[in-house]
């Protein structure tokens, strides 16, 4: 099983182990332009966990490359102590490590640098939108100059390879790209000399590493932008780089940064695989060893790409922030046990939108492995261990302060109640979850109930399987109240209880006949996913939380052949799509199903009829008159058996939407938290 998965390949003067790689990716864990410990756990946990080779994120070469405020400035030699640290924590555990060096070229800003944004041609990018400088020939050479003095530093610093980003944002990928590349000199016009400074940059590079580092390239194989590369010209760059002699590998990319983010790192509206076109491509034309990317969820479908001769090599990022033991749990034939990453992008794509370090929705140890690691080994411990006798080391470990096991009671099997379980199993607890439907999820269960949202409910998926590995009881059909508490007598309550709809204030009052709960034509989200409630004919969408709510159910409805409008208060409908990269391709799936979107409309009163909207830039009244309308707003905690277990006097805490109601990552983090605490 998974023979090509696990054979061992050379890269130039580098063997790695398998042909699993965790590919450059940003992180944000970067202070003052240097590298930090939490550099060095992150990467070193994926090495750890069995991944063939570490590609780490960007280096910059030049002090006018200073896109986002927590880059590495790889051009300083403050930086080697940092590297020297990630490189040891690698080499531990007996993996290679290379660093992916880069230039932004007009993929960036001035805010940072105070410098005019260098690039090939002055064609301002999309996201940025600032004019850049068109570099002389002398700042090109200085460019080439800076790409090799890294190399030095990173040499320095102990890594087994370089590789150039050449792809997706990248001055060289602004000097490969037709669009972006507009000089009539020697660098410009034909694909040789658009490919000249990438071949210069190689030449330097290889210049102060000499042989005894590998040495790749990153090329973007389509840009999906009006006049960019395609395919058959990232062929073309491919030959141009194995022609040097000089390179040992090819990775691969898709789409441009800014302009087409959502195909670099697409979410689960995409399917696996969906890039593997250009590895394939490339794979046909050259003879190095070619990388593949694209959305591989689990090993199987990366020893596919490698048996059906796409790649010689698959990146798997996300794969490994979700769960940094991929590689080898996959080895270990205990695929089960993998936490599927879910590809919402919430946390780890969301977060750098926000200018926020690296997480994961599911994994709250993800961009906190250093913190971990302190918590594991403290500096004290360490130094008692090496200088005190062997009694005393006794003496000490049972004078640490060790929980004794308790017997926890858990109510709730969302992601809170499910991470707060895995939690307080890990630390030796008795651990019982009661659920009072009959199935665990909660409200990711119904999310991912919609057709294009069904990979969320992997989440769940894994945290069941975590809990059974852990030997965690789950009671599902069992409604908890005091008095079952009093029988079961745990020693030590978690409610995850989660939050229920609520009706807005512009609701009318109930409805006449209440053996109807849906005689006002009025539901939430949740009521169509469950099946509660089925709207029919024209339905107004209400979206006040600016995420998948309204759109997921919008979309359901108009599969079903209602006639949907969405209305919100803001200045766009599912906002919150933007920063996980499905803003884009809701429009798309919107537009072919004839769904309508409105703005700047707060919602002022539902009669059952009239559907009253003002329009708050005009102040305006509005109306519309649906057969339904179906609210996405904000929901109400069910915290009543908290409130009442802790004035009886219980050992008691809550996580989740119970405490407040927020999206699934927070569930996760104060599931952990609590677990853990227990």
């Amino acid at each position: 099983m998974y023979r090509y998965l696990w054979s061992p390949l050379d890269l130039g003067p580098v063997t790695v182990r398998n042909r699993i790689v965790f590919s450059a990716h940003l992180t944000n864990y970067a202070r003052d332009g240097k590298p930090t410990e939490q550099h060095a756990a992150y990467y070193a946990a994926r090495a750890q966990g069995g991944a063939g080779l570490i590609i780490t994120e960007e280096h910059s070469t030049h002090p006018t490359d200073w896109p986002y405020e927590k880059l590495i400035h790889g051009f300083h030699r403050d930086v080697i102590p940092g590297y020297r640290r990630i490189t040891d924590a690698v080499h531990r555990h007996g993996v290679p490590v290379f660093a992916q060096i880069n230039h932004n070229g007009g993929q960036a800003s001035s805010m940072y640098s105070r410098l005019p944004v260098w690039a090939p041609s002055p064609v301002a990018d999309p996201l940025f939108r600032e004019v850049p400088k068109a570099v002389t020939t002398a700042e090109i050479a200085e460019i080439v100059a800076g790409y090799a003095r890294v190399a030095e530093h990173c040499a320095e610093g102990g890594f087994d390879g370089i590789e150039l980003q050449c792809s997706h944002s990248s001055i060289v990928r602004g000097f490969l790209s037709p669009a972006t590349n507009r000089r009539s000199d020697d660098y410009g016009g034909s694909i040789a000399n658009r490919a000249r400074i990438l071949v210069e940059i190689v030449a330097a590079v290889r210049r102060v590493i000499g042989n005894r580092m590998a040495l790749g390239v990153r090329i973007c194989g389509d840009e999906f932008i009006d006049g960019g590369t395609t395919i058959h010209e990232a062929v073309e760059v491919a030959r141009i780089v194995e022609a040097t002699g000089q390179v040992d590998y090819i990775n691969t990319s898709i789409g441009v940064a800014t302009a087409s983010l959502y195909m670099i790192e697409a979410s689960m509206h995409i399917p696996p695989g969906y890039a593997m076109f250009i590895p394939s491509a490339i794979r046909k034309a050259v003879d190095l060893p070619v990388v593949g990317v694209g959305r591989f969820k689990d090993p199987l479908q990366a020893e596919r790409a490698l048996e059906e001769g796409h790649c010689d090599l698959v990146g798997v990022v996300r794969g490994q922030i979700a769960d940094p033991d991929f590689a080898n749990k996959s080895r270990a034939r205990e695929t089960e046990h993998i936490r599927l990453c879910l590809s919402c992008n919430q946390e780890c794509v969301g977060r750098m939108g926000l200018n926020r370090w690296l997480g994961c929705i599911e994994n709250p140890r993800t961009g906190r492995e250093a913190q971990y690691a302190a918590q594991q080994h403290p500096a004290g411990d360490q130094q008692v261990q090496l200088t005190a006798k062997p009694s005393t080391v006794t003496n000490t470990a049972a004078a640490k302060n060790i929980p004794a096991r308790k017997n926890i009671m858990v109510v709730g099997a969302g992601p809170a109640g499910l991470q707060a379980a895995i939690a307080a199993a890990r630390s030796g607890h008795r651990v019982t979850v009661y659920e009072k439907e009959t199935a665990p999820g909660g409200q990711v269960r119904l999310a991912a109930s919609v057709p294009n949202r069904a990979e969320f409910g992997d989440m769940i998926r894994n945290q069941v399987a975590e809990c059974q590995r852990l030997g965690v009881t789950i009671e599902l059909g069992v409604g908890v109240w005091p008095g079952l508490v009093d029988e079961k007598r745990p020693d030590h309550i978690i409610v995850a209880t989660g939050a229920e709809a609520q009706r807005p204030w512009w609701v009318a009052g109930e409805p006449a006949d209440a053996s109807d709960p849906f005689a006002l034509r009025v539901c939430d989200v949740r009521d169509v996913l469950s099946g509660a409630a089925s709207p029919a004919g024209n339905v107004v969408v209400v979206d006040e939380l600016g995420f998948h709510h309204a759109t997921s159910v919008a979309e359901l409805l108009a599969d079903r052949g209602c006639t949907v409008e969405v209305v919100t208060p803001g200045m766009v409908v599912g906002q919150d799509l933007g920063i996980t990269l499905d803003m884009e391709n809701w429009w798309m799936r919107a537009t072919k199903k004839g769904i309508a979107q409105t703005t700047d409309l707060v919602p002022m009163g539902w009669d059952g009829t009239t559907l009253t909207l003002l329009h708050h830039p005009t102040g305006q009244n509005l109306t519309r008159t649906p057969d339904w309308v179906v609210l996405a707003v904000p929901a109400n905690p069910v915290e009543w058996l908290y409130n009442d277990l802790r004035a009886a006097g219980w050992s008691v805490e809550r996580v989740g939407d119970c405490v407040a109601p927020r999206r699934a990552h927070a569930a996760v983090v104060e599931g952990e938290r609590a677990g853990a605490a227990a």
